[in-house]
């Protein structure tokens, strides 16, 4: 039996784990970086450059759930599920529901005056209105129900060759975008269905990067490459991003995924060849370990504390600039945000994280998410 377990066990790859620390460190800029009169040039450069981060959250979510697939039951996986991401999820949506139904205005709360249940309802199965950013729980249970049928396609080295076609769909289907504003005298039955889509659209636009992680799992000898042709990637994010920036000011079309999956690759080439660096590097690697073990609660709270921020020093979520020095102050100003809400965000987590253990609670993950 203790053989057994041995062998389930696997070690936590250090790139892995820096690159989780990182992935969360993007999402949180996506959040609270943004500035410039939309629709501007600053604006349109400001949303390229930092938003994206779900990308490289789905691809490390693609390559971890093929490294740990060796022992996969489908059930008992689907279970863990439950416990460690349902759960809490469930669990941190609480304040978010509360600021739904008190604040309905001032948060964005499309479906006030439906009944209190179905708008709960609501929340929880779309997840975009009462947190924003966990739009992505419901996107990713859809990949936790198809698991097994991934793992039968790859068993029978067929999965990875749907990836060009996966590809094409990212690159041709870019995401849609959904805020409350956008829902105005449309029925609660449309504003629901209307965010159905946006999560169903997200499936289809990231399934590329969920299934290209676990290519990269599947085959760690090609991350190599991605060091080997690094300029050339790099070069290709820079077009890519010259080019969403583009025909996102011209023509409001933007998709910037596509920079984001040559970020993917630069990243991972780089952390891979200088892992042993890294963990050298004591401070460096202890402290990204540190927000690498708690990206996903970190992930479940810091809209609450964006919300808060916002809320106590007056600040718009996209900070308008008209001219050069409105630009430098709100450069600041996000940049204050930023670093505010990783460090409460840390903080606060770690304080709770501290309390449930002392309180007896064996499974804080369940709770908080980590």
């Amino acid at each position: 039996m203790e053989q057994v377990q041995v062998k389930q066990k696997r070690e936590m790859l250090n790139y892995i784990n820096v690159f989780r620390g990182l992935a969360i460190l993007l999402i949180v800029a996506g959040h609270t970086m943004q500035f410039g009169t939309k629709g501007t040039l600053i604006n349109n450069i400001a949303f390229e450059v930092f938003t994206g981060g779900t990308a490289l959250f789905i691809f490390i979510s693609g390559f971890l759930f093929q490294y740990l697939s060796d022992k996969f039951e489908y059930k008992t996986y689907l279970k863990k599920k439950w416990t460690n991401v349902i759960l809490p999820y469930l669990i941190t949506a609480i304040p978010g529901i509360i600021l739904c139904f008190t604040m309905p205005i001032v948060y964005g709360n499309p479906f006030e005056g439906l009944n209190p249940l179905a708008q709960i309802g609501v929340f929880l199965t779309t997840g975009r209105v009462h947190n924003v950013p966990t739009w992505y729980i419901p996107m990713i249970v859809i990949f936790f129900l198809l698991a097994d049928l991934f793992l039968i396609l790859e068993r029978k080295k067929v999965l990875y060759k749907f990836l060009p076609i996966l590809f094409l769909i990212t690159f041709f289907v870019p995401r849609i975008d959904i805020e409350p504003s956008y829902l105005t005298g449309m029925t609660y039955g449309v504003k629901y269905l209307a965010y159905i889509k946006y999560i169903l659209n997200g499936f289809v636009h990231f399934a590329s990067m969920y299934i290209f992680g676990m290519y990269l799992s599947a085959n760690k000898s090609k991350i190599d490459l991605c060091y080997k042709y690094r300029w050339v990637l790099i070069l290709g994010m820079l077009v890519a991003t010259v080019v969403d920036i583009f025909l996102n000011h011209n023509f409001q079309i933007n998709n910037n995924t596509v920079s984001k999956i040559f970020l993917t690759l630069v990243l991972f080439g780089y952390l891979q060849h200088y892992d042993e660096p890294i963990k050298n590097c004591s401070l460096f690697n202890k402290s990204i370990d540190f927000i690498a073990k708690y990206s996903f609660s970190i992930f479940f709270v810091h809209w609450y504390i964006i919300f808060a921020f916002n809320q106590l020093f007056k600040v718009p979520k996209v900070i308008p600039v008209n001219n050069l020095s409105e630009m430098f102050i709100a450069i600041g100003t996000v940049s204050v945000r930023y670093f505010v809400v990783i460090i409460l965000s840390l903080g606060i987590l770690y304080l709770l994280k501290n309390f449930l253990t002392k309180s007896g609670v064996k499974n804080t993950r369940s709770i908080i998410g980590v």
